[in-house]
């Protein structure tokens, strides 16, 4: 049965979570509709536009994504700094870049003078939309629904266009967080409608490629910041060089079904996450199937289900996949 998304959601543990949306209807409504002939790719524009937009709106940064024909992956960092040290007016102006706000809040970003009785009330509403600029729940409804309108108002119908929730998972560990993203990122490749990570349309991995070739990252993704753990900014830290090989590395293997044919260096890579060659090319290749919940080493997964008073369940068998003993 359903959770209450509250209830899959550990700040304390982690600021990583994975999403997963898919459409209804006819099931290919951002593809190819093999009833009418008609071919939809352009909506999986429209999603990632509205990706890269809300990445710079919410307190939620994009660390990786895929859009498919008939379904959405998305891997977020929850940054409650970040909304912790907004402004007040700060709040305000991002919260309008998606809603209306009220009659009070568009006052106060016009800067005009706020009456005494309601001060209350604005600080009320700004305490709110603090809080939902960093809910992945909000998150999520402002990449579902304007997309959702957009494709109804085209296909002059009405009804539902994503199949229920979004599904979320807690990703506990930095090889619980790399093993996703390449699942994520990797999606095109194991359908087989991309060759390559830089012809991996709609696709994060495609916005990395393209900016590391001029020895930069996408300013509107979750940087990779490297391995030092001291004094970092805000970001992934593991080197973007390794990660892209990697990848590239793993795609090569899931294209042309070499399996085990991993390099020595890539091989090093995954001793430094601990995760076996043979594991990473399940992970990478399953994820979806292997983990339906959150996803760490069992001391994390532990720790994870103690905070939301949590009994540990079956899916703590395929977490032995990210780690060797």
């Amino acid at each position: 049965m359903p959770q209450p998304r509250r209830t899959l959601i550990s700040i304390e543990d982690t600021p990583y979570y994975h999403c997963c949306s898919r459409v209804v209807r006819r099931a290919y409504l951002c593809g190819d509709d093999k009833y009418t002939g008609k071919n939809y790719d352009h909506r999986r524009g429209w999603v990632e536009a509205q990706i890269l937009k809300l990445s710079e709106v919410f307190a939620i940064d994009v660390a990786a994504y895929a859009v498919m024909s008939n379904h959405l992956y998305i891997v977020l960092y929850i940054d409650l700094d970040k909304a912790n040290v907004w402004s007040d007016r700060e709040v305000v102006e991002q919260w309008h870049q998606c809603f209306n706000g009220t009659a009070l809040t568009q006052k106060f970003a016009r800067g005009e003078v706020i009456d005494e009785h309601q001060v209350a009330k604005l600080k009320h509403l700004i305490a709110t939309y603090r809080s939902r600029l960093s809910d992945i729940s909000w998150f999520m409804r402002c990449l579902n629904e304007p997309i959702a309108r957009q494709a109804n108002f085209e296909d002059n119908c009405t009804g539902h266009f994503w199949e229920g929730r979004f599904k979320s998972q807690a990703l506990l560990d930095e090889a619980a967080v790399l093993a996703c993203m390449a699942y994520v990122e990797l999606n095109p490749i194991r359908a087989k409608i991309a060759n390559t990570p830089e012809n991996s349309d709609y696709t994060s991995l495609q916005l990395r490629v393209k900016a590391a070739i001029n020895g930069k990252q996408p300013t509107r993704l979750l940087p990779f910041i490297g391995d030092e753990r001291l004094n970092q900014p805000k970001g992934i830290n593991f080197a973007l060089k390794d990660y892209l090989e990697l990848i590239d590395e793993t795609g090569r293997i899931i294209r042309d079904d070499k399996r085990g044919a991993i390099s020595a260096n890539a091989d090093k890579i995954l001793t430094r996450l601990n995760i076996p060659a043979e594991n990473w090319l399940k992970i990478t290749t399953e994820f979806g199937h292997l983990f339906h919940g959150p996803v760490g080493t069992l001391q994390e997964l532990s720790r994870y289900c103690e905070h939301l008073n949590k009994r540990r369940r079956h899916f703590s068998t395929s977490c032995e996949y990210l780690k060797v003993g």
